[in-house]
Formats: C-alpha cells, structure tokens, sequence
C-alpha cells in the first residue's frame, strides 16, 4: 500500500482522439476523458485489452503525443491544460509548456526493444545521445563513465557499448532501452509493456531489476502491461482501461480480492491458475460480442453493449468515475443503485 505522499503525476479529463483524413467526426478517440493521479515512489499498475487506449495514455502523459483536451500536472505544475466545457468539448487553445525540462525527469521504456533502437547507432551512442542533449556529462571521460556505469546497471558489460542492437537479444535490448532511459536520472518512467516481447524466463529477470532501481533511485512508474499477476506483483495500486475509458482503479490486493466493475470482473476470472484442481472449478466469465470501434463508441457506458448486466440507463448516460470505497473508484451504473 503506497504511503500518502505528495502526488508527482496528476492527469484530469485527459483526451487524444487521432482524426482521421476525409471522415468527418472526431475520428479514433483513443482516450476519453481519464483521470488518476500517481504518488512519488509508487507503481501505477494499468490493465486491459489490447487496443483499449493503454500505450496511447502513456504516450500521451509524456505528450509525446498531443493530447485533445483536459490537462496534465507534473508534481503540482500543469504541462499541459485545456479544460473541458459542460458540452465536453475543450474551451479554447490549449496551454502547453515547453517539454524540454521535463524530458529529464519523464521517460518511457519502450515495448518493442528492436524497434525503439536506431540500428546505425552504437549502444554508447544510444545512452550518450540524451546525456549529450541535456549537457549531463563534463567532458569524454566522464560521458564515457556514465555510459559504461548505466551498463553495468542494468546488467550489461561496459565492452558492450560498442556494439549495435542487432547483435544482442531480446532482453539485453531491453536492457539498453533501460539503460538509455535512466540516462538523464528521470523521477518518472513509463513502462509500456517492457516484458510483452520478451520469453518468459526473461521477464522476471526485467521485473525484478525495475524494482531494484525504483527501491535505489526512488522512482515512480506508470506500469502497463496485458499480465495481470506482474502487474499484481509490482504495482500499489492497478487501473483498468476499456475502450480508452478508466473504468476500476484500486489498491492493488484490494482490486484482485474484491473487484466492483463487471469488466475487471471479466478480466480477472481469464487469469490462469496453477492449481489443476483450481483450475478446473474456476468459473470464466465469457463475454460476447467483439469490442466495439473507438471511431464510433457505444454511448453512454462504453462496456454495455458487452456487459452480462447491463440496464436501459447503461446506454444512454455515461457513469461517473468516483470512489465508491475508500481508495477503490470505478464507473459503473450498478454500483449506485
């Protein structure tokens, strides 16, 4: 359970919707309206199908992309604002503050290794190359020390870095994607799915090691990922997405013991069980239908059309994302009759 602390992150009402050339409407919205906040030092763990918008709020947190309207504070200062109007449309020109400062204490694990790494660069050019931005080193010698001390961090040998990603596998890609990320010393890190691409036997190597440097540099994660028992393990506390929309959000044991939105209810029964015999007697929740588009969502509640629960009021009013216990929120028509 995290300890109450001043919040480093903050997100209200945030949206990205991507247009779409030639079709009129807000084209694929990505994100609608999501709000959580995350505390310094602690492990936000965020669940959900894929292409149910995870990534794009990452991505969007760290606006490298642009979000569409609500706004984003970063330990207590807003980086990006833009209100929504009682209409839910954005009020004006969005109120954005340059990146640059902030790169260093905000960075993102990539989830495809291979692909997040320039192929014509050298591993110490790929660490080098944000320490050479940000002006971080002294002189050679002391670039070349923090290069090969970010190496041994993570695992690797400080002769690797004159080497190229091709050369290495999977899981030491990864690494250096690590490494490359706490080049700057962020305060901040997304994780997006870093152990998706990697085998099984390597994933809890990488889990592992991330707790170890949250535990030694004293820092705050966004942790997406589809594994429901790693995000179990590392994360305080754990936010369900669908459909681009924030659904459950809970302490971590609280959510997986005692779940209240019938979707994390879905997700966790799918979560495989060691015990045969447990397995046998598990009751899976089988939803139907597919998963509607986010160019044109269901209204009112994004899940109802799905949902075994579902009511008259589901489809035409969208639920209010509160707190329904101490600590456990989550946007349902149910949970208030």
């Amino acid at each position: 359970m995290a300890k109450e602390e001043k919040r480093l992150l903050e997100i209200k009402d945030l949206r990205k919707y991507f247009p779409i050339k030639g079709v009129k409407g807000p084209g694929v919205q990505a994100v609608q309206d999501v709000s959580l906040f995350i505390n310094k030092g602690e492990t936000l763990g965020l669940v959900g199908e894929s292409g149910c918008g995870k990534t794009t709020l990452g991505r969007t947190i760290l606006r490298l992309y642009e979000p569409t309207g609500g706004s984003i504070l970063y330990d207590g200062k807003p980086i990006y604002e833009n209100p929504l109007g009682e209409d839910g449309q954005p009020l004006g020109k969005a109120n954005a503050v340059n990146m640059l400062p902030y790169r260093r204490k905000m960075q993102i694990i990539f989830q495809d290794p291979s692909a997040s790494l320039d192929p014509r660069m050298t591993v110490g050019e790929i660490i080098g190359e944000a320490i050479d931005i940000h002006k971080l080193a002294s002189g050679k010698a002391d670039r070349s020390d923090m290069i090969k001390d970010l190496l041994r961090r993570v695992g690797l040998n400080t002769e690797h870095a004159n080497r190229y990603p091709h050369e290495f596998s999977g899981g030491q890609q990864q690494r250096v994607g690590i490494a490359r990320a706490l080049a700057v010393k962020p305060e901040f890190i997304v994780c997006d799915e870093p152990i998706s691409a990697l085998d099984v036997s390597i994933q809890s190597q990488v889990v592992n090691m991330l707790e170890d440097m949250q535990a030694e540099l004293g820092l705050t994660y966004l942790f997406i990922a589809h594994d429901l028992s790693v995000v179990r393990h590392i994360s305080n506390r754990i936010g369900v997405m669908y459909l681009g929309s924030l659904v459950e959000l809970g302490e971590s044991y609280e959510l997986n013991r005692h779940p209240i939105h019938p979707y994390t209810k879905t997700l966790l029964s799918a979560v495989p069980v060691p015990d045969p015999k447990l397995s046998r007697t598990k009751q899976r929740i089988m939803l139907e239908g597919d998963i509607p588009s986010p160019m044109n969502p269901p209204s009112g509640c994004r899940f109802h059309t799905r949902c075994p629960y579902a009511k008259e009021i589901c489809s035409q009013a969208t639920p209010k994302f509160k707190e329904h216990e101490p600590g456990h929120w989550a946007a349902c028509h149910l949970l208030d009759e």
